[in-house]
């Protein structure tokens, strides 16, 4: 157990170090309205965590009248100031990765996946999905690694989506984010005001991961349900239970704040330990913040040490604890640092807000 928890550090580290080469590299995400709707264009949909593999697409995409949309865990490099130069980067198509079967068939165009997560692609579609990097499908096209310094070579979708038509519209409107911290910490005072005056109660940090579970739409119901003097912080593509909810703001602050991918959870720490400067708390567990976080496996698990390092106590899961924790393990965590589970919208907001 110590061991693993030690890993929890390396976790912070390296989030830390993502961090500083997505900001230096393309600025600080900021306050930002992505259009959901699409243009008569062909395009390209791109969807996983990787920037730089944006960047490459969207410099080589540049003025041949193919447009690129963002799927997933792509939407936050809407955020980053360096991606709105580009004319031809229209929005954000779609979902959670899980919806991919039926997404990925009505965009019409070619789909480009930087990382995981990776549906099998349907025949209706197949011949249209391109992979690089360490994805990869049977029968799928990929995108070979850079080499010799030079950028990945897009040209074949960009030919391929020239014969495509354009993609079928699926929402229209738009959906705010660009939430990281610093963008939170230049609302500092605005925020800290909210909450010494009581108008922010309480905020809840819901990151984590969607799912086709039906179980999943707890997250939907428990936003919703939640009183409209709390404030949502949420990283990865949980949020696409309720980023199109309309649920308002809160003297300006919206109630949903959007700080990016999975690993910008890093983000949501960093926010919660400024936040313990600035009221000049002892401990991060004194602040008016629960954790109710959807859980799915995979990176999760390093994100979910990162924050057990940082001294966070009391974080809820679901809707499911962990499948690879065994009763000892359970008991330690629930014992050291209050790990819970989720019961019903209902009676957890009653728990949260007691």
């Amino acid at each position: 157990m110590a061991l693993v928890l030690e890993a929890g550090k390396y976790g912070v580290d390296v989030m830390a170090l993502l961090d500083k080469a997505n900001t230096t590299s393309y600025g600080n995400p900021e306050l930002t309205k992505v259009n959901i709707g699409v243009r008569n264009n062909p395009a390209i949909l791109i969807s996983g965590h990787d920037l730089k593999d944006l960047e490459e697409l969207l410099i080589q995409t540049k003025g041949s009248g193919v447009d690129v949309y963002t799927h997933g865990e792509m939407l936050p490099a809407h955020y980053y100031p360096a991606f709105k130069k580009y004319d031809n980067f229209v929005g954000n198509y779609g979902n959670a990765w899980y919806k991919q079967d039926k997404e990925f068939d009505s965009f019409n165009g070619p789909i480009f996946l930087t990382t995981n997560c990776l549906v099998p692609p349907k025949d209706t579609y197949k011949d249209r999905v391109y992979t690089t990097g360490v994805v990869g499908f049977e029968g799928v096209k990929h995108i070979a690694d850079r080499s010799d310094g030079k950028p990945k070579d897009f040209s074949a979708l960009i030919v391929h989506a020239k014969s495509c038509p354009a993609p079928t519209e699926v929402e229209t409107g738009e959906i705010v984010g660009g939430f990281a911290h610093n963008q939170v910490m230049a609302l500092a005072d605005k925020v800290v005001e909210a909450v010494k005056t009581g108008a922010i109660k309480r905020f809840f940090v819901m990151a984590g991961c969607d799912g086709r579970m039906k179980s999943r739409d707890y997250y939907a119901d428990f936003a919703q349900a939640l009183p409209k003097d709390t404030v949502i912080l949420t990283a990865g593509c949980a949020k696409y239970k309720y980023n199109k909810l309309n649920l308002g703001d809160i003297g300006g602050i919206p109630r949903v704040l959007d700080a990016g991918q999975c690993n910008d959870s890093y983000s949501l720490a960093v926010i919660a330990l400024k936040l313990k400067e600035v009221f000049g708390l002892e401990d991060i567990n004194q602040l008016p913040i629960s954790f109710n976080i959807a859980w799915y496996e995979q990176k999760a698990v390093i994100v979910l040490l990162a924050l057990l390092h940082l001294g966070v106590k009391n974080i809820h899961l679901g809707p499911t604890l962990p499948g690879f924790l065994s009763s000892n393990v359970v008991n330690v965590l629930v014992e050291n640092f209050g790990i819970a589970g989720i019961t019903n919208v209902e009676e957890d907001i009653k728990l949260f807000m007691a």
